[in-house]
């Protein structure tokens, strides 16, 4: 497996849903590194920036075998995620912030691959993407630079910088809504070629229940959505796509292969709280019984 590195902060997570309200650490980073707890997680690093508040969390992830730097921080994130009957809706408040990342903290960091986990949009800057670049493959989840903080409140706007950034980003994934205020179309095949257009090599653009695509090369790879048995919560399902999605193309899976890994996790996910928490195994045989369901 090529060497994976995820960067990003980790939070305090408020989660508010219909049937459950719980405080938790979430984020990127932490989601991502979860998701990837029961694998062969050889070779997979985990950098985040978090206050002394919430260093448990990271003694519990290293405790379960995955290798964490700290880049300390004032505070920590903290985000309140309220959810309504629809898990592909939701609203946020930003409570506290944590300080970004730069090229200079992370100059020590090596890797082939690079997942930038954004929550915010000052998390990281168009020099840290260079840089980042210049070293190895950049994927990035666009979620956090359509989010600037305005008091408490996330107010949704477009990334300043995309078109400067692309070129260096290898790796791009952007949710329906993300892909709209990125590209001005609702059209996902149109969306995915503006922003291929634009210098980035593979676009994955999840699209909630209707599934997901995967556009490189100029192919597109249509990703079907297995339906999950009970919608718990959807906190961290962008980052249990992306962790399925790099861990198997890292291992040499097709972008079919990698897509369909990564859309059965995120349905087992779907299915219980907190962070994903299964096995290669049980996604397997989800994608096997899918499979034979269908025939």
């Amino acid at each position: 497996m090529k060497n994976i590195c995820c960067i990003g902060h980790i939070t305090l997570d408020k989660v508010i849903t219909p049937r459950f309200e719980a405080h938790m650490p979430g984020g990127t980073a932490f989601y991502f590194a979860k998701a990837l707890k029961n694998f062969d997680h050889t070779g997979f690093t985990l950098v985040t920036s978090l206050g002394e508040s919430e260093m448990g969390v990271v003694e519990e992830l290293r405790s379960e075998g995955i290798d964490v730097k700290v880049i300390p921080s004032r505070k920590s994130v903290y985000f309140e995620n309220k959810y309504g009957e629809d898990m592909n809706n939701r609203t946020q408040r930003v409570l506290a912030k944590a300080d970004p990342f730069t090229a200079e903290n992370l100059r020590d960091i090596n890797a082939d691959i690079y997942h930038l986990g954004t929550l915010l949009a000052d998390d990281f800057d168009l020099d840290t993407i260079k840089a980042l670049a210049a070293k190895g493959t950049v994927a990035v989840d666009v979620q956090g630079y359509l989010r600037k903080v305005t008091g408490e409140d996330v107010v949704h706007v477009d990334y300043d910088k995309k078109r400067e950034a692309m070129p260096y980003i290898s790796i791009l994934k952007a949710n329906e809504k993300e892909m709209e205020v990125l590209t001005g179309t609702t059209d996902p095949r149109r969306a995915a070629k503006i922003l291929s257009g634009w210098g980035c090599r593979e676009v994955l653009l999840t699209l909630g229940d209707k599934g997901s695509i995967i556009y490189t090369e100029g192919v597109f790879h249509e990703i079907p959505a297995l339906p999950p048995a009970d919608l718990v919560d959807a906190t961290g399902c962008g980052d249990t796509y992306m962790a399925g999605y790099l861990y198997k193309r890292s291992r040499g899976a097709s972008y079919q292969e990698a897509g369909t890994f990564a859309a059965a996790m995120c349905t087992l996910k779907l299915q219980d709280k907190g962070p994903f928490s299964g096995t290669e195994e049980d996604v397997e045989k989800l994608i096997r019984n899918s499979i034979k369901n269908s025939q």
